[in-house]
């Protein structure tokens, strides 16, 4: 889950014949607590840092870097985890015991230390489907999963989607500029072999989950989850324009964890109305050592990980109609008069005088150019 973390600020507000101003004699709450975010597993163990800030700060996160964090176990096991910017620290070759318990010590570049409790590493049951359904116009994708052993009883999912997406347009004319003066003076074939450039037409993007998806089958027999509702994709959006792909992570998680992503999806998803639960203080099991009084936000579980992805195309979804918003064109001939309106970097071909090009279209460069909302780079999964 990779969200950003606020303090949720209250204020009751009464309406009557007539208003004034009333300045709340509140304080505004500390920030700057330490958020603490994944789980020890087996394999790749991966943990996010960062620190809360306003709610009235619309800036972006801010991730705690510069930190030494390590696994280690109430018996002689200790795994390191590296920094890669943001905030993100990784193993890939932890290995757990299932007869020991395992914690997170983290020490900041202040000198700050925590530790986590120690916890259990309990077994994930498999996936049994990732699977979808045309709702409401749009697609709904779903987890399905059970316990044979019917000992899993609380269950986490995050995800992360990429699609496939294209210009609309194809960009294939490039500008002719005077050496000397730097003036543009023409255009001309990118290609002249006839092959179109796909690198600023092709792209890819990517989107982690954001929500708190929790299930518990506390009170259910078997221990089955059916259809566990996880990302919902609009009609007509971009994501299944082309190329749709979705992996879903899925964590056994202890009756403490539960509880805590549960009132920290209260306290984040569900604010809104006089009818919505009331914002609670969230108690995890990460502690401050250097100063016992420190609120750290986080609950850091151990936990077997399962994985599956799946492909949607476009072809799947018949009457998908994604629409390219605000692409025009615009008809230039290829003269230094109009080549003096020129205000955009990417040209199409449209007619030709002879052997000459007499006239071009034009449009603006996000409705040709991909890389402007995308990467060109092909995800290594990517079919």
């Amino acid at each position: 889950m990779k969200c950003k973390w606020y303090h949720i600020l209250l204020s009751l507000v009464a309406a009557s014949g007539c208003q004034q101003l009333y300045d709340a004699p509140v304080k505004p709450m500390a920030t700057g607590y330490l958020v603490v975010e994944g789980f020890i597993s087996d394999g790749t163990t991966t943990i996010q840092l960062s620190r809360t800030t306003m709610l009235s700060d619309t800036s972006t996160s801010v991730y705690e870097d510069g930190a030494q964090i390590t696994v280690e176990s109430n018996g002689s096991d200790s795994f390191a985890l590296s920094g890669s910017g943001n905030g993100v620290y990784s193993n890939a070759i932890v290995v757990l015991n299932k007869s020991e318990q395992y914690r997170l010590r983290i020490q900041t570049a202040a000198g700050e230390i925590y530790v986590s409790d120690f916890e259990s590493l309990k077994a994930t049951p498999q996936i049994d489907s990732v699977s979808w359904a045309r709702e409401d116009g749009g697609v709904q994708i779903f987890a399905t999963t059970h316990d044979p052993l019917d000992t899993s009883r609380y269950f986490y999912w995050t995800y992360s989607a990429t699609w496939e997406f294209h210009s609309d347009y194809v960009s294939s004319l490039s500008f002719i500029m005077n050496n000397v003066t730097g003036q543009l003076y023409g255009v001309r074939y990118k290609y002249p072999d006839g092959h179109e450039d796909s690198s600023v037409y092709r792209c890819w993007s990517n989107l982690p989950s954001s929500s708190i998806l929790i299930n518990s089958t506390e009170n259910v027999s078997p221990d089955v989850v059916y259809q566990q509702p996880l990302m919902f994709i609009p009609q007509g959006s971009q994501q299944l324009s082309v190329l749709f792909s979705i992996l879903v992570n899925q964590y056994s998680i202890s009756k403490g964890a539960y509880q805590f992503f549960q009132q920290l999806k209260n306290n984040t998803e569900q604010l809104g109305t006089i009818f919505d639960p009331l914002p609670s203080g969230l108690q995890g099991n990460i502690h401050c050592l250097t100063n016992t009084a420190e609120t750290v936000v986080g609950f850091v579980d151990v936990s077997n990980l399962q994985q599956q992805r799946i492909f949607i195309a476009n072809s799947q979804v018949p009457d998908w109609d994604y629409i390219y918003v605000g692409c025009v064109l615009d008809t230039l001939s290829n003269d230094s008069t109009d080549l003096s309106k020129v205000t955009f970097e990417n040209v199409l071909p449209i007619a030709f005088v002879g052997n000459s090009m007499g006239q071009f279209t034009e449009s603006s460069s996000d409705c040709i150019d991909c890389t402007l909302t995308g990467s060109n780079v092909k995800p290594t999964f990517w079919p």
